[in-house]
């Protein structure tokens, strides 16, 4: 099939500084593509030629099987453009702006200024618009420039959606957008490609990329460094192109607080430019400030491969803990407890045997009630231990399970909500996502004297997880510290963020304006385990509605 945008030898030059040279890559109808780069990669440059604003010094665009010439409108082409700061008309109010450029009236096309405008037509979409997106603004008279950076941004997405487009190109707008609003882009990506448009995402947080595109163009240094297909690559890869590294020969920088990775990356990033720029000032100084320079490269390689160490030590800590416990598990259920279950069968029958005693009779009775308890409290280490039912059942059925029996034996309601498209995932994401659940509901024993929780689990995009447990306990403080309870001996959320650090994810808690505490935890990229479909392990679908166990 022809791509709907092809990028042909793109290079352009500010001077006699380069800025891109010869970049090529397509996107295709239906297919969200993200963009990414390094500092002074030209990303910006790029994404403000595909707007028609800047001219290449050479090469072609093509767009919808036709040359583009500049300057050109995208607008008129059938291109919605979301810049990163919204090009808004200061002194124009809200309708104004969204329907800027597409302005309903009679004749539909043409005579310009003599258009006979339909205010209150553009006044109906225009609201139909913005409770599409959520938004919410005092008058649609009022002027831009009366509303928030957010608010601005929004009005910004909101022109796209006015106007019949085959292709909308996004350049970093999540910088001024709440999370909320985030995800309902998100959405809007996810529809546009599902009617078959095209996307161009450009974005450096990766989070953001790998929850939505389905191929990564990687800039570096003025060039392309790779095309990645999303689903056969990792943020590790793609932070290590970034910094100029090759996926396969170097080890790339990983940090166990993924709260502060993106500040890590943007510091390095920088790091790495103004090394850039040393290294050509220093062309002509002495052999000195040279080897000043390699040291410096050599320290920040050094720091990665100490910080990857780091993660991938704790990765196999975990895996032989979960290693050590399911054998445990398995040990305890198959062979202490059957023999415990057979000794429970040879007492009653020594019971119907003749001649016995009332008395003694009575005795066995207790002793097989003690044996039928104590299996009971086995069972619920052996659950505690592995979940029996995740291995052949899935996370699904295992999360059920346990929160069932965990409501019941300390008398907390429990509202469980599932994604009804949960599916398989890896072994060692559904084993970690059951922990990070268990976990939080210790803590909520432990500590919140909560009398309620909620646990959500869904897919927040096509290609991420979000994990919620909420309740309505007594909270934290606002000088809540992490690291002083785990100096304290309280480990539990501490492994929570461990653990979702290691699969790349977020993790913060949150106070709620009604009391209690929120635990929210954002998986990027999970995927589906297909050998173990394939082999049986599918589990039925769950279902979204929600299950209350009391």
């Amino acid at each position: 099939m022809q791509p709907l945008l092809q990028v042909r030898n793109i290079s352009k030059s500010f001077g006699a500084l380069p800025i891109l040279q010869r970049v090529n890559f397509d996107v295709h109808r239906g297919e969200v593509v993200g963009l990414t780069g390094s500092i002074g990669s030209g990303k910006s440059v790029l994404m403000m030629m595909l707007a028609g604003l800047y001219e290449p010094d050479g090469g072609e665009i093509h767009f919808n099987d036709k040359r583009l010439t500049w300057p050109f409108s995208a607008q008129s082409l059938g291109i919605g453009v979301i810049h990163q700061r919204p090009a808004l008309v200061e002194h124009f109010d809200v309708v104004s702006n969204i329907f800027l450029g597409s302005e309903i009236g009679w004749p539909q096309k043409g005579l310009g200024s003599l258009r006979v405008l339909d205010f209150d037509e553009m006044n109906v979409q225009a609201l139909h618009i913005l409770a599409r997106l959520g938004v919410q603004v005092d008058s649609l008279q009022s002027k831009v420039s009366e509303l928030s950076f957010e608010q601005r941004q929004l009005i910004a997405i909101a022109r796209v959606l006015t106007f019949p487009a085959q292709m909308y190109i996004i350049d970093e707008p999540n910088m001024l957008l709440s999370y909320l609003n985030q995800q309902r882009l998100f959405n809007l990506i996810q529809n546009w490609q599902e009617q078959g448009f095209g996307v161009l995402f450009s974005s450096n947080n990766l989070d953001h990329l790998f929850a939505v595109t389905d191929r990564i163009v990687v800039l570096h240094q003025t060039h392309i460094v790779a095309d990645l297909r999303t689903d056969e690559t990792t943020r590790e890869d793609v932070v290590n192109l970034l910094l100029g590294g090759e996926m396969a020969e170097q080890t790339v920088p990983t940090i166990l607080d993924f709260d502060s990775y993106d500040d890590f990356r943007k510091n390095t990033e920088r790091l790495r430019f103004h090394q850039m720029l040393l290294e050509k000032n220093l062309a002509g100084e002495d052999s000195l400030n040279r080897q000043l320079t390699r040291q410096l490269a050599d320290q920040v390689q050094i720091l990665d491969q100490m910080n990857s160490a780091l993660l991938e030590a704790q990765r196999r800590l975990l895996t032989e803990r979960e290693e050590e416990r399911k054998h445990l598990s398995r040990e305890l259920h198959d062979q202490v407890i059957q023999d415990l279950l057979s000794i429970n069968y040879e007492l009653e029958g020594l019971e119907l045997e003749q001649g016995i005693s009332s008395e003694l009779v009575n005795n066995l009775a207790e002793v097989r009630q003690g044996i039928r308890a104590l299996v009971t409290s086995l069972r619920q280490i052996c659950g505690t231990l592995r979940p029996l039912t995740i291995d052949s059942l899935g996370l699904g059925a295992a999360l059920q399970s346990y929160v069932r029996d965990w409501s019941a034996r300390w008398d907390v309601q429990v509202e469980l909500e599932l994604d009804e498209n949960l599916g398989r995932l890896p072994e060692a994401t559904e084993m970690s996502i059951f922990r990070i659940i268990q976990e939080g509901l210790n803590n909520v024993r432990r500590h919140a004297q909560a009398t309620r929780v909620q646990i959500n689990l869904q897919h927040s995009t096509p290609r991420s997880l979000s994990i919620s447990l909420r309740d309505n306990g007594k909270g934290m403080g606002e000088d809540f510290d992490l690291a002083s309870m785990a100096a304290n001996g309280h480990y539990g959320l501490q492994g929570i963020g461990e653990r979702v650090a290691l699969l790349g994810g977020r993790f913060r808690l949150q106070g709620q304006p009604e009391g209690g505490l929120a635990l929210l935890v954002e998986i990027p990229h999970p995927r589906v385990d297909v050998e173990a479909e394939t082999a049986g392990r599918k589990p039925p679908k769950t279902s979204r509605k929600r299950n209350v166990v009391r």
